[in-house]
């Protein structure tokens, strides 16, 4: 598959396995690309995916996908706790359960909603896998919203 070949359907299932594989799957540790960072690698042939982020209770990212070593997608992420209502385990064990059942849809965008454990996931973007934002966020049985996520990103063009 040449970089042309790479429709969007394409580049978005493969996105999804590799989000399904590494951050929820828990695989794909590599060394860090950069001072403090965590990474996470997936490959398919001459497609490879990272994740490399900072930080953990609050944190920062970036997510890419190269094809023959070019860049050719890309998205920025920063996540953080709002209320003592949940701790970082909580957040990210409920956003593990959440993607786990979107990432089984084959999808990573067009909105979602699930309840884990009395706590209310939801995901609101807009866009497709070439040019999108989003917000996801945790809303406790109580109302208060205690963590969320701010997303954007889409494919890289030389």
């Amino acid at each position: 598959m040449d970089t042309l070949t790479l429709t969007p359907s394409a580049l978005e299932a493969f996105v999804v396995r590799a989000k399904a594989a590494t951050y929820v799957g828990g695989t794909g540790k590599v060394a860090p690309a950069r001072t403090a960072s965590h990474d996470l690698e997936y490959r398919e042939g001459e497609l490879a995916y990272r994740d490399s982020y900072f930080g953990g209770t609050d944190f920062l990212g970036q997510e890419t996908v190269h094809h023959a070593d070019r860049p050719v997608w890309g998205m920025n992420y920063y996540g953080y706790l709002l209320s003592d209502d949940i701790d970082a385990h909580t957040a990210g064990e409920t956003i593990k359960a959440a993607l786990t059942e979107l990432y089984h849809q084959n999808r990573f965008l067009g909105g979602f909603r699930q309840t884990v454990a009395g706590l209310s996931y939801v995901d609101e973007n807009t866009g497709d896998v070439l040019r999108f934002q989003g917000v996801e966020h945790i809303t406790t049985a109580a109302g208060v919203r205690a963590y969320e996520l701010r997303y954007h990103g889409g494919r890289v063009l030389d």
